[in-house]
């Protein structure tokens, strides 16, 4: 990806330009993952695979960050950071472009819904400058009691499983299954914000969460191919990036 800047209101996303900023980013998800307070970095060896997307303030505070990693095919989504946790085997025969989105994270103690915004605004960006199209990546739930969620969890299993010909199979050591147990309880609201747009823009998830201890977090695979984002929606965020679609999907 070239370099890539674009400013919404207030806040300014912008492609990682040096290891430097890939510190921030690490220093940030830190303190939005692990520890509000300390002084740390959360790193993996998925980050020097990956390009790192920041989105500052007007005065240079990060106030969030997320990285991509790019695939030509379903053929080497084995490599993904997801494939770590969940069975990929039906994705792997995906011809087009793909893009994992991952450890997106906001600044603890901020509730600006125009943070959310820029980010999307420039993942639309990215997409359409790319031709990606499947969008993927794991999708976290706080703390690592499934009872805590089973409202989410519920309405999950009831409208948004994945179709069959891709649906993540079970592989990691520790998950919980979206099975009767739920209850009768199902809500939309008790489902994060970041995941709730995946959904709202046609994305669907596994059929299972997998339990995250080095984190704290419960996460759920969601993909979306960027045909299914519903064309209203699909105008409103081109037109809050300043963008077009590529030639293949017009």
């Amino acid at each position: 990806m070239k370099e890539e800047v674009f400013q919404k209101g207030k806040y300014t996303a912008r492609l990682s330009r040096s290891g430097a900023d890939m510190r921030a980013a690490q220093a940030l998800r830190y303190r939005a993952f692990i520890d509000p307070d300390g002084v740390g970095l959360d790193q993996d060896r998925f980050d020097a695979l990956c390009q790192h997307v920041l989105i500052e303030d007007n005065a240079g505070a990060l106030v969030a960050a997320y990285r991509l990693q790019a695939f030509e095919s379903g053929a080497q989504i084995a490599r993904s950071y997801a494939a770590q946790f969940y069975d990929l085997a039906r994705l792997a025969a995906y011809g087009g472009r793909m893009l994992e989105m991952g450890r997106f994270c906001i600044r603890p103690g901020l509730r600006d819904p125009e943070i959310l915004r820029t980010a999307w605004a420039m993942m639309t960006r990215i997409v359409d400058a790319t031709g990606v199209e499947l969008m993927f990546g794991c999708s976290s739930f706080p703390g690592t009691d499934p009872r805590a969620h089973l409202a989410g969890f519920a309405m999950l299993r009831k409208r948004f499983l994945a179709p069959a010909r891709w649906a993540p199979g079970r592989k990691a050591a520790h998950l919980f299954v979206f099975d009767d147990e739920l209850g009768a309880t199902a809500s939309l609201r008790a489902v994060p914000p970041l995941l709730r747009t995946y959904l709202a823009m046609g994305g669907w998830v596994s059929d299972h969460a997998v339990v995250d201890h080095e984190l704290g977090t419960l996460h759920v695979f969601t993909g979306l191919e960027v045909r299914a984002v519903p064309a209203p929606r699909a105008r409103a965020l081109r037109a809050a990036a300043k963008t077009t679609p590529p030639p293949s999907i017009l």
